[in-house]
């Protein structure tokens, strides 16, 4: 890990402190001949963390700040332990808000304004975290600008003991734009063009709407919440499904709503308008958005709670291939034409929901984590294909009783249709003999070979096909022929 020698006291700044970073060292360390782009050895990333090593485990204050200001003297940034009172903090070193976060909220320095395009999402985040001996300082999303240099204060006993930082004993300067348009790299250690995922895609954003961008993931945990607003063409694109991680605890008592972007980033002290929700990843008015090879999991935790991984807000088109969606309640919430292959989705409860125009899940693993729903489908329009399943495995985690999960419920208004279609999929006895969980009952309720709740072909894992002869009125068999419409991507999404 890079780290950059700049001496304050007894305490050492190193750059880009991933969640995979060495124990914190007391003396510097002169980094190795770097192979390219020489002129950057020894600068920061954007939305480098700092790191503030100290002589033994450091104990936060009860008031004070940290500033950083640019080389011109103009302040760019403040974390003011005032805004301490305002969260708890779990096990994990993560923050988390006493008061769970509506649109009336004060913003304050324990929040995050997250800019993408021209829109910001507000959320809860965590400003400081002790590491071993360290302080993780993480700053607020975008202060920091590219070839720029800054210095940091910190007034006295805002680490207990400490005796502050005045200007001029610690400063550091950020890399320069990166060298490319079309492929963006992240990496936590701090030796790519952004050390998190956010910093890239802020960035791309501001290459153009329709320019074609990928940003390329290395291995490690990012624990932190994602937003793409107004970005087309992009990609995401982890180096390694099972080891590169999006991770952040969120949930529907920390942060209200599925999640929605203002159009003005609000002052500490006003309300902030709109709650940027409690998902992990929020992308809105995207189309042709693409994740790749990545592990995405909402660290919540507990079966109660609306805790959505991702969601896509918007009629564009999404693609997710050879990814894992972890949760447990509202896992997946989409709109749009989605095409999800080749993947793990888990959860217990409504964990694949939403408005979509289509959206198809073919060669997929459906994880049950405890008893409960699959699917709540709110399809607007009767004739939409609503949520398929072709040729997936429903599977459960270990204890879970035989019988306890259904494929879908409905949320039991008029104003939408319950399209949901298992074609071809593998069940484990996991899934109740009825199928469906018909109350309330399902719009339609006698459905139709184009709407409704619909099922072809289902078998058990020895490839034997299931008994059907138990499941619901409320749901139809579907004969060969009428199967044919949900029979591959074609058929569903109509490309």
């Amino acid at each position: 890990m890079k780290r950059f020698p700049i001496i304050l006291l007894s305490a050492l700044l190193a750059a880009c402190s991933g969640e995979n970073a060495s124990d914190p060292v007391t003396e510097p360390v002169v980094a190795p001949d770097p192979v390219e782009k020489p002129a950057e050895e020894g600068l920061m990333c954007t939305d480098s963390p700092l790191l503030l090593e100290l002589p033994s485990v450091p104990e936060l204050g009860s008031a004070g700040s940290i500033k950083v200001y640019d080389s011109s003297d103009r302040q760019v940034d403040e974390i003011n332990l005032a805004d301490l009172q305002t969260v708890t903090i779990r096990e994990d070193g993560q923050m988390i808000p006493k008061a769970q976060i509506t649109k009336e909220s004060i913003y304050n320095t324990f929040m995050d304004a997250v800019k993408c395009s021209n829109r910001w999402r507000i959320i809860h985040y965590t400003p400081l975290r002790v590491k071993g001996k360290a302080l993780e300082i993480k700053l607020h999303s975008g202060v920091l600008d590219f070839g720029k240099e800054y210095y940091v204060t910190m007034d006295k006993d805002f680490v207990k003991g400490h005796g502050g930082i005045a200007k001029g004993e610690w400063s550091f300067k950020t890399k320069s734009k990166p060298s490319s348009k079309s492929e963006l790299k992240v990496n936590a250690d701090g030796s790519a063009d952004f050390c998190t995922v956010q910093g890239a895609v802020s960035y791309s954003a501001t290459l153009g709407k329709t320019a074609v961008v990928e940003i390329v993931i290395a291995s490690g945990t990012y624990n932190e919440t994602v937003f793409i607003r107004d970005k087309n063409s992009l990609t995401l694109k982890g180096e390694n499904r099972a080891n590169t991680v999006i991770s952040y605890a969120n949930n529907e008592s920390y942060a209200n709503g599925s999640g929605a972007s203002i159009e003005t980033k609000p002052s500490v002290g006003r309300a902030i308008g709109a709650c940027g929700g409690r998902g992990v990843i929020l992308a809105e008015a995207c189309d042709g958005l693409v994740i790749e090879n990545l592990s995405l999991k909402n660290g919540f935790g507990e079966l109660k709670g609306q805790a959505e991984v991702l969601y896509f807000n918007g009629n564009g088109k999404l693609f997710i291939e050879n990814c894992s969606l972890n949760s447990l309640q509202d896992t997946f919430l989409c709109k749009g034409q989605v095409y999800v292959h080749n993947s793990l989705i888990s959860g217990h409860c409504d964990f694949i929901w939403g408005y979509p125009k289509a959206c198809l899940f073919e060669d997929c693993e459906i994880r049950s984590e405890a008893a409960g729903y699959i699917v709540q489908a709110r399809v607007q329009n009767k004739a939409d294909k609503g949520f398929v399943f072709l040729n997936c495995r429903l599977t459960a985690a270990e204890g879970v009783k035989d019988g306890t999960m259904y494929l879908a419920r409905s949320g039991g208004s008029s104003d939408y249709y319950d399209n949901v279609t298992f074609i071809g999929c593998t069940m484990s006895p996991v899934i109740a003999a009825s199928g469906w969980y018909t109350n309330p009952a399902p719009n339609p309720s006698s459905p139709s070979a184009e709407s409704g709740w619909k099922e072809y072909g289902s078998k058990d894992a020895s490839g034997k096909a299931l008994d059907l002869g138990s499941r619901s009125r409320m749901s139809r068999i579907l004969t060969e022929s009428e199967a044919a419409a949900y029979s591959g991507r074609a058929e569903v999404l109509g490309y």
